[in-house]
């Protein structure tokens, strides 16, 4: 896949398929426009095009550092990747582009810069400054300028409508599978893996803690996980935990994990943490030993939940 990024395309595309958008989260729903943007290319001998943006739009426009990302930026572009684009175009975000009409962008980006032959939308997708253009106008747009336009509808899982929105209140409820079913595929967090106080290898359950690599990433909610660590290119079972471990009096937010059948020296190594089910919430004990008895219950219940079988991508 290609990536450009900058004002500019560096080349022209043969007949663009193109969409735009933040799309954080890459869920089945964009899944779904990525399909349908591949066969229209396919059907038309053109190449896939998706312009995204640097930052979220929030970010620039609200000055909003609390903003929690489903996808940091490096797994967005794989994921647009994944889905078979064939051209993934980066533009910076700014005051000015953010001030620029619908109609402006579309005949400047989408028509003078990129050459879109096709653009393809999700079903509440809305366009230019604050939003305003709907599908509508931009139907109107497409038939003056010369391009092809469609919109693609809702995808519904469990009756539920696919959209970031619903995967991360998904996350915040601790609703793992809820989240992981929109997505199609595990919700993931990265980083680097530091030294905690080693109270879990005192009590039997040594754990990996995670400093996570990108500030702006959604944390799902405190509790213990079944979770499945990915390392040097292989997976592990484990048993996560989110939260402030307040047995010990930390009171500070740690993300860590105890990896099953694993005896290697990973400090300062990079891994990435993906969540499978939540178990339980965190709560305080009143001893270490209390802790260490609760954890072996813990152990036994993401056991059942892998099951026998192997650990699946």
């Amino acid at each position: 896949m290609n990536v450009y990024q900058g004002s500019n395309l560096p080349r022209i595309l043969s007949k663009p398929v193109v969409t735009v958008g933040t799309f954080d989260g890459i869920h089945k729903g964009h899944q779904a426009l990525f399909n349908r943007m591949n066969d229209v290319a396919f059907r038309t001998g053109g190449e896939t095009l998706v312009i995204t943006f640097n930052t979220h739009p929030r970010v620039v426009l609200n000055h909003r550092h609390d903003i929690r990302m489903l996808n940091t930026f490096e797994e967005k572009i794989e994921l647009i990747e994944k889905a078979g684009v064939e051209n993934v175009w980066v533009l910076p975000f700014t005051r000015s582009l953010a001030e620029t009409s619908a109609a402006g962008f579309v005949e400047d980006y989408l028509v003078g810069r990129a050459g879109v032959s096709h653009f393809v939308v999700g079903y509440d997708h809305t366009f230019g400054k604050g939003g305003k253009a709907q599908f509508g106008d931009l139907q109107k747009l497409a038939q003056k300028l010369g391009f092809t336009i469609e919109k693609i509808e809702a995808v519904l899982i469990d009756g539920k409508t696919v959209a970031s929105t619903n995967v991360r209140d998904a996350l915040i409820m601790g609703n793992i599978p809820a989240a992981n079913k929109m997505l199609g595929y595990h919700y993931s967090l990265r980083g680097r893996i530091v030294r905690g106080n080693q109270i879990g290898k005192l009590i039997g359950y040594p754990t990996a803690n995670l400093a996570l690599t990108d500030p702006y990433k959604l944390i799902p909610a405190t509790g213990v996980y079944a979770c499945i660590i990915d390392w040097k290119g292989n997976s592990y079972k484990s048993m996560g935990n989110i939260g402030y471990r307040p047995t010990i009096h930390a009171n500070q937010l740690t993300i860590e994990a105890n990896i099953f059948d694993f005896d290697h020296d990973i400090y300062n190594h990079h891994v990435t943490i993906r969540f499978i089910e939540r178990i339980r919430d965190e709560r305080k004990f009143g001893s270490l030993q209390q802790l260490k008895m609760q954890l072996a219950y813990d152990k036994e219940m993401v056991l059942k939940i892998f099951g026998g079988g192997s650990i699946s991508a």
